[in-house]
């Protein structure tokens, strides 16, 4: 199973069954295996998978947000493709107190972000317990620093706008630029959505990868490189998800000036 044989098209159950995962262990293939079947016939098509090869680690992935529902079957897929190989994804600690996501978050390596606060509040109570001492920017730098690819949602929550980009928060172009590491934009569609409808849940997705965007590395970027690098990321996001951008980078600094734990853009739900 190569990369260029999966780039289109719904993967059958055969593929997902018999994909080798060298990198994985017989525990951690069974859960991708599982999880990619499940989101068989969620995930209509993708395209651009030889943009996330394992040999163009790392890189920082940025995904457009429509569905709550493709932050737990994207990453299983994207594994499974690059023959077990993980992507470290940013997401909320909400989902880390779900029964069987949880699990699957710990086993794919997910960076925890604590931002945002818990529903009902009391479950505020257990945020200690999944609060690493090392904040989320922190933990993707150094899976950066080691050759690990990490993978951000900038816009920070589900967005069901079908036309509009949210602005997104700029903590992947910081860490882009303060790296040198390139992003990879990700655009995820709803091809069976009519024209300007809000987003159902569980709608039928494709994902199209973009080509790598390569920063020019500074070890302190000014922050209005930041914002005109942010702007060229959710630009190239837009564009592969059919949607809009509709923030100049200037606009874009006003609004967004954190640059600490969990602004790279974990899945806020």
């Amino acid at each position: 199973m190569t990369m260029t044989g999966l780039s289109t098209g719904p993967l059958s159950a055969r593929a997902i069954l018999s994909g080798p995962l060298p990198e994985l262990r017989a525990f951690d293939r069974a859960l991708v295996r599982g999880t990619a079947l499940m989101g068989r016939c969620t995930i209509h098509s993708i395209a651009g998978v030889e943009h996330i090869a394992p040999d163009r680690d790392p890189f920082i992935l940025a995904l457009n947000h429509g569905t709550r529902l493709e932050a737990l079957l994207v990453p299983p897929l994207l594994f499974l493709l690059r023959r077990g190989k993980r992507i470290h994804f940013m997401a909320d600690w909400n989902f880390r107190m779900i029964p069987g996501i949880g699990l699957l978050y710990r086993r794919a390596g997910v960076i925890t972000v604590v931002r945002k606060p818990a529903r009902p509040r009391f479950l505020n109570l257990l945020k200690p317990l999944f609060t690493d001492a090392i904040s989320p920017t922190e933990q993707a730098r150094k899976h950066l620093a080691a050759g690990r690819s990490i993978g951000v949602f900038p816009e920070g929550t589900v967005n069901r706008d079908p036309l509009r980009l949210l602005r997104g928060r700029a903590g992947a172009a910081r860490l882009s630029l303060e790296t040198g590491v390139p992003v990879v934009p990700v655009g995820l569609r709803f091809p069976t959505v009519p024209r300007g409808a809000a987003i159902p849940e569980g709608s039928p997705m494709a994902i199209e990868i973009g080509p790598p965007l390569t920063p020019s590395a500074a070890e302190s970027p000014a922050y209005a490189a930041v914002s005109v690098w942010h702007e060229q990321v959710m630009t190239a996001v837009a564009r592969l998800s059919g949607k809009s951008w509709e923030f100049g980078a200037q606009e874009a600094s006003n609004e967004d000036s954190k640059t600490d734990a969990g602004d790279a853009g974990g899945d806020n739900g």
